[in-house]
């Protein structure tokens, strides 16, 4: 008696006759195990074998922006998550690295999901918004650093106004190449 990976164990009768239990004849039977049975179950095992990671928890840095709008990002419209903004450039990575453009401090944002902030005793006057940050290396960090990867990464040049507030500004077309370039000088593209 042959039984495929498909059928369970057991035996049912039909007219008189002993025949082996299997999936392929009953149908209904089949699309259970597999919805219910079989696709979590290899759901599960892939998950953990991939080693899902979440979002790293931990204090986050909050921000006011001096311009509002509608939508930010981080708002869900319809159910659909909004990960970039006005001001915002968005830089297809691919999954190569972001690196630190100078010495200075990553952050957990509060206002996005999967941002990071990004300060420098450089330019003490701008912060830089990454979004899309798939690992994000949080503390202190050396320049060419890995701060974390992602597909598409979101980037937002801030500066500190004299009331405490920041405002979008124009991107900073430097620091945005010192994020993309390897320590050894030569663009990820």
């Amino acid at each position: 008696m042959d039984l495929s990976p498909l059928r369970l164990f057991g035996v049912f009768q039909e007219m008189g006759r002993l025949i082996p239990f299997t999936l392929e004849r009953r149908p209904l039977l089949k699309c259970w195990v597999q919805r219910f049975l079989l696709f979590p179950l290899f759901g599960t095992i892939l998950m953990t074998s991939t080693g899902c990671q979440q979002f790293p928890t931990g204090p986050t840095r909050k921000i006011v922006v001096q311009q509002s709008w509608e939508l930010n990002a981080g708002d869900l419209v319809s159910g659909h998550l909004i990960v970039g903004g006005l001001g915002d450039i968005t830089v297809d990575l691919h999954h190569s690295p972001l690196r630190a453009p100078f010495e200075g401090e990553v952050e957990l944002a509060a206002d996005g999901p999967q941002c990071i902030y990004f300060s420098t005793p450089d330019i003490p006057a701008y912060l830089f918004r990454y979004c899309g940050v798939k690992g994000p290396k949080t503390g202190t960090l050396a320049p060419g650093e890995v701060m974390g990867r992602g597909q598409q990464i979101h980037f937002a040049t801030l500066r500190r106004q004299p009331d405490g507030t920041w405002a979008i500004v124009e991107p900073s077309n430097q620091v945005l190449e010192k994020t993309l370039r390897s320590p050894r000088g030569h663009s990820i593209f």
